[in-house]
């Protein structure tokens, strides 16, 4: 086997090293360390021609944001990657950015117009938007100085927003090019209309909601009075706009239709029938009414049949004009109006109870209006087409792979994107209207005359384009494009992609089809989607329901650290998170534990002295260290794989599970009879060992709690640069030692069983006791006695005996581990009458007090009134105690097998 030397060298150790506090004060280290990364440029991107690259591109959080439990998790594990990345000495660069959040951005500032009594018509365009400008250099910075409380390692020089003047030549460009290419386009089209902004509305900006709604049977009388027909509704008013009524051409039900008309109700007038394939014969009469400015589906009937258009609603939802009588109503209003006009004149068939999805602007939750509007669009289908065969190829993978076949389904129905939006922050659109001859002209830079006829009386669109459709460029605008930058060159494609899966469509699709349009590459090869951050209960945090976590609260509470582990240790693919005070506090324990860990190694390590460190051979290390390399080595690997495979989780718990489990409470404790012991050989040893795995245990953690381990590792012997930039560990399979970690195993199965007996038998700590082992199984017989002495010595154990065959021994207690049994006598350690009776008195008072609480469980007044948590909290006290009773109980019949 190769042999694998572990030096200390008198240059790494320091007698001077300074000592860590004894408890772990996290809020001055993380504002220390922080401040001294920034100042010494630690996260600025490398651009070695030598070393491979890996880039990410944060997803912009709106200008207007404030840091959410979302962002919280999105960012951590980002940064872990990130970090991870450059200490395996990659080129990396994060990108940081804001987003101008076109809608959100100017409701704030017309909110804060109005507090002054004012508005944006009384400014005017400019200096609204100059206003604009004013509040996001004033406000907008709030969430970078927050993501940088959370440790993110962006490299802050190359922050970028979505309306920089170089985000903004390159959206020019875009449009410009799309254009060009007849892939943009304005016309004439249903859209998604919100009341209260005053904009369109692209379909994934509409939010459903299942509502209960009501749906109106209207009759509509033939024109030739033969008889009537029946069509259901949702939206009665809308009906003032009918210009046909449309049913299937095979429904025999209306076959003798083909020449008739009918008369549309409270107003006389007479529309068509129509025969399309789009209705659906089975749903209500099979009857439809066709309200082509109000309906997409309509709308398209409409197109079909040559059918008149009829606006009978304003932008405001207010009936307009053509709705006669009922023009100026609101449209919540007119509804009220036709169904009382309908009942009175005798067309209201019924109404029926009806649950729908109603779409809700997802700014200001305003019911969304379909409205005709002349709008501009992106022709999406031939880019969309690129994007699927990215994903179907496998040059993008999506993480976890669940999500394909969604992508797939909305890819594939994709509709053209509505990119216009009547607002007036944002990049209005570069397209012109020459006032003397009509010219359109859509070119990246103002133009001075009118190309054809050379006017200079030259209208710009008002119109902006919809916030996404900058953000769909941010992997490679951001980068330096249109030009060709040495950036674009060594970043791009980028890595990989962490968001939330809520904006898949939104934003990565779009980002899909720009990149390979424009970039003839994907714009990233992995995209991560992570699930919901929800509370303990698994509900989705809301102010309304009072359950939101305030991350910054959080961190100032239990330590940045302690909230980047939570949320890396429940970040499992495709599984929504559910996060507690109570487990932030648990893993701020094990925070605290790396600290203690690093505390103990210090005091030792802090002892060596420099001319008897040497080299240490693993051949010629004792037990207990090589074991130690050996899980060293395993979990090195574990991390590896999982961070690789954007198993975040994994990552935590396989460094959780070694560092607390083996690292603190096995081989701490089992090496510490040779730190205190005399032999100096051994000592040096142990400390050499103890050293080399706490360096590795502290690189392994940083990328998940970057300041705890910056902190320690400067306290560490030797002069130390930076941990970010030190050497990821890497596997190292010489000290890999499948024999002893398989003896080890057995040695911990049996001392946690005599544990366990001098636990429940109630052995005082200090009692020296014996122990018997008998063990069938020649292999395992064989590992046992490799670590004999090593069993004895963390037991207490004064006599230990291990041997193939043997019976129960009289009066003593036993512990069957696997195949392994495990007896202590226990003659002169236990008064089994007074142990009895402790263990009655504590099982009268669990019984009481479970008595009490399935009490409240069954009561059913408590039941129904007492809410979900507080019943919740009631089980769990019903769980606990139960369990603690069985073991009461079974330590009551062991205490009685000894009397007997």
């Amino acid at each position: 086997m190769e042999r694998i030397v572990i030096k200390m060298s008198p240059e790494t150790i320091d007698q001077n090293s300074h000592e860590l506090a004894k408890a772990y004060e996290f809020a001055s280290v993380e504002k220390k360390w922080y401040q001294i990364w920034q100042e010494q440029k630690k996260f600025s991107a490398t651009m070695d021609p030598d070393k491979p690259a890996f880039s990410i591109v944060i997803p912009p959080p709106n200008v207007t944001g404030v840091l959410h439990v979302g962002h919280a998790l999105n960012n951590t594990l980002q940064d872990i990657l990130v970090r991870y990345r450059r200490m395996q000495q990659y080129n990396t660069l994060w990108v940081p950015g804001t987003d101008h959040a076109g809608i959100a951005t100017q409701n704030v500032v017309e909110r804060q117009l109005a507090t002054e009594g004012t508005s944006r018509h009384d400014l005017g365009r400019r200096k609204f938007v100059e206003r604009v400008w004013q509040w996001k250099e004033e406000s907008g910075g709030q969430i970078i100085n927050q993501l940088k409380r959370l440790g993110s390692s962006c490299d802050w020089d190359r922050e970028r927003f979505t309306m920089d003047e170089g985000l903004s030549r390159a959206v020019r460009e875009v449009f410009t090019r799309l254009y060009a290419e007849g892939l943009i386009y304005k016309g004439d089209y249903i859209i998604n209309w919100c009341p209260r902004c005053h904009t369109a509305l692209a379909d994934l900006e509409v939010e459903h909601e299942e509502t209960d709604g009501k749906l109106y049977n209207i009759r509509y009388p033939y024109a030739d009075g033969s008889g009537s027909l029946v069509v259901a509704t949702t939206r009665p008013e809308t009906m003032l706009g009918d210009t046909a009524v449309a049913v299937h051409p095979s429904d025999e039900r209306y076959n003798a239709l083909p020449d008739k008309t009918v008369i549309l109700p409270l107003t006389g007038r007479k529309i068509p029938i129509v025969f399309d394939t789009h209705v659906e014969k089975d749903f209500g009469t099979g009857a439809l009414k066709v309200t082509p400015a109000h309906d997409l589906n309509d709308f398209e009937i409409g197109r079909r049949h040559n059918l008149e258009i009829m606006t009978v609603m304003d932008e405001n939802g207010v009936m307009n004009e053509a709705a006669g009588e009922y023009a100026g109503l609101d449209r919540f209003e007119c509804r009220k109006k036709i169904v009382l006009a309908l009942e009175k004149e005798g067309y209201l068939e019924g109404i029926e109870p009806y649950l729908h999805g109603v779409g809700h602007c997802y700014r200001c939750q305003t019911v969304v209006e379909p409205t005709l509007s002349k709008q501009w669009f992106v022709s999406v289908k031939p880019l969309a087409e690129k994007a699927i065969a990215a994903v179907k190829s496998g040059q993008i993978n999506i993480h976890p792979k669940s999500w394909e076949n969604t992508f797939f389904d909305w890819m594939y129905n994709i509709r053209d994107w509505c990119i216009s939006r009547q607002i007036w922050w944002g990049h209005q659109i570069p397209a012109w209207t020459c006032e003397d001859c009509n010219e359109l002209i859509v070119q990246n830079v103002d133009p001075d005359k009118c190309p054809k006829c050379g006017s200079a009386k030259l209208v710009q669109e008002t119109d902006v384009l919809d916030t996404w459709f900058s953000s769909a460029l941010w992997p490679f605008s951001t980068l330096g494009w249109p030009d060709e930058t040495p950036e674009l060159k060594m970043f791009y494609p980028t890595s990989v992609l962490i968001t939330s899966f809520d904006i898949l469509f939104f934003w990565v699709a779009r980002m899909m089809m720009m990149g390979l349009h424009f970039m003839k590459e994907v714009p990233f090869k992995d995209v991560y989607l992570h699930a919901l951050v929800r509370d303990q209960f698994g509900k989705k945090m809301s102010k309304s329901k009072g359950n939101v976590m305030d991350p910054l609260l959080v961190m100032d509470k239990y330590g940045t650290d302690a909230l980047r582990f939570t949320m890396t240790a429940f970040a499992a693919q495709g599984r929504d998170i559910r996060i507690s005070e109570e487990r932030i506090d648990g893993y701020r324990n094990f925070i605290n534990k790396i600290w203690n860990a690093a505390r103990f190694t210090l005091m030792h390590i802090n002892e060596c002295k420099p001319e008897v460190t040497g080299s240490l051979e693993i051949d010629n290390l004792s037990l207990p260290h090589q074991w130690i390399l050996s899980r060293t080595s395993h979990t090195i690997s574990a991390v590896y794989k999982a961070l690789d495979e954007f198993r975040f989780n994994d990552a935590a718990s396989a460094i959780y599970q070694f560092v607390w489990h083996e690292f603190c409470d096995w081989y701490v404790e089992w090496i510490k009879s040779e730190l205190y012991g005399d032999d100096q050989k051994v000592k040096e040893q142990a400390r050499a060992t103890l050293f080399t795995v706490q360096e590795i245990i502290l690189k392994l953690l940083h990328p998940i709690t970057p300041f705890v381990t910056e902190e320690i590792w400067h306290v560490l012997p030797g002069k130390r640069s930076s941990i970010m930039t030190e050497q990821f560990p890497e596997p190292q399979p010489a000290w890999e030692n499948d024999e002893i970690e398989s003896a080890t195993t057995l040695f911990m199965g049996v001392v946690t069983g005599i544990r366990n007996i001098r636990s429940e038998m109630m052995v005082h700590p200090s009692a020296e006791i014996e122990a018997i082992i008998i063990c069938q199984d020649p292999g395992k017989l064989a590992s046992l006695n490799l670590v004999a002495k090593s069993i004895s010595g963390i037991t207490r154990t004064k006599s230990l005996e291990i041997v193939a065959q043997g019976t129960h021994p009289e009066g003593a207690a036993s512990y069957i581990y696997e195949d392994i049994e495990i007896y202590v006598p226990m003659k002169g350690l236990v008064d089994v009458e007074k142990e009895t009776a402790k263990l009655n008195k504590e099982k009268e008072k669990i019984d009481k007090d479970l008595e009490r609480t399935n009490g409240k469980l069954t009561n059913e007044t408590f039941m129904g009134k007492a809410p979900a948590e507080v019943i919740a909290k009631e089980k769990e006290k019903q769980e606990a105690l139960t369990a603690k009773l069985a073991k009461v109980e079974e330590g009551i019949k062991r205490l009685q097998d000894l009397a007997d």
